[in-house]
């Protein structure tokens, strides 16, 4: 009995094997996307309570299929066990939280890695403050030498509770992503990459740049570097969709790919 059981570990072990290692990277070259994204054995479960916060404070949890609600209720309850948070003189409820993680899970979904180590602290400040680093007063921020990402819940609030094209959530979870693909040769970090290099040229091309200026669409933060220009249409492409896709539709394409987002 032993021994078929051993045969049968073994087994898969090897099909593991030749999935990750040749089908996966065939699939991903042929089709620009992981060769699949939930595979769980056993579903976290969330409180019935912190489920009605979800649907209350995300149209796109909300609008999920049941299934695919049980993988998204699934990513907040590993998200918030994996990660420490901290409040600087604040109390950090579990409804922040929620908000928190479910604002990173809506960004990742479409990536099979998303618990990445790259960070391992969220910390929260009632308000901007202020950084001895460069003497200044920051609404957030990613540090990656710290391992930390940083919010003032005042702006994270603001930024989530409003369809202004400015989300603070979305921008500093963007630069991690955007730091993840630089670093990893997961399939969801090798797309991102990709696309990037061809978002990118929107940036560095000054036709294509100045195309983007005339329609007035992003803010002009978003043309300070190419680090702030892909965290800004990130917060415009979750925040106004049809508006982007209308605007420019070519990239809003590359934006889509790149988070191998499908649930429009």
């Amino acid at each position: 009995m032993f021994v078929f059981f051993f045969i049968g570990i073994l087994i898969a072990l090897v099909l593991g094997v030749v999935v990750f290692r040749i089908i996966e990277p065939i699939y991903l070259l042929m089709f620009n996307k992981p060769l699949f994204l939930f595979w769980y054995p056993i579903l976290k479960q969330i409180d019935p309570r912190d489920k009605t916060i979800l649907e209350g404070e995300f149209p796109y949890y909300f609008n999920l299929s049941d299934k695919k609600k049980r993988y998204f209720e699934h990513r907040v309850g590993c998200f918030i066990e994996h990660y420490n948070f901290e409040g600087k003189e604040i109390e950090v409820t579990q409804e922040m939280k929620l908000i928190i993680a479910g604002t990173y899970v809506m960004l990742t979904f479409g990536m099979r890695n998303y618990l990445l180590e790259l960070f391992e602290n969220i910390i929260i400040y009632p308000t901007a403050y202020y950084s001895t680093i460069n003497q200044a007063y920051h609404k957030g921020e990613y540090n990656p030498r710290m391992k930390a990402v940083v919010f003032s819940w005042e702006d994270f609030q603001s930024g989530h509770k409003t369809q202004d094209n400015i989300n603070l959530g979305l921008h500093e979870f963007t630069h991690v992503l955007h730091f993840y693909s630089r670093k990893s040769s997961d399939p969801g970090a090798v797309i991102f990459f990709d696309e990037f290099t061809e978002i990118e040229k929107y940036f560095d091309d000054e036709y294509l740049t100045n195309k983007l200026k005339e329609r007035n669409y992003f803010r002009d933060y978003a043309y300070t570097n190419k680090f702030e220009f892909l965290a800004v249409i990130l917060e415009h492409f979750f925040e106004t969709p049809e508006i982007f896709k209308k605007e420019f539709p070519e990239l809003f394409e590359r934006v889509k790919l790149m988070i191998n987002y499908s649930e429009l």
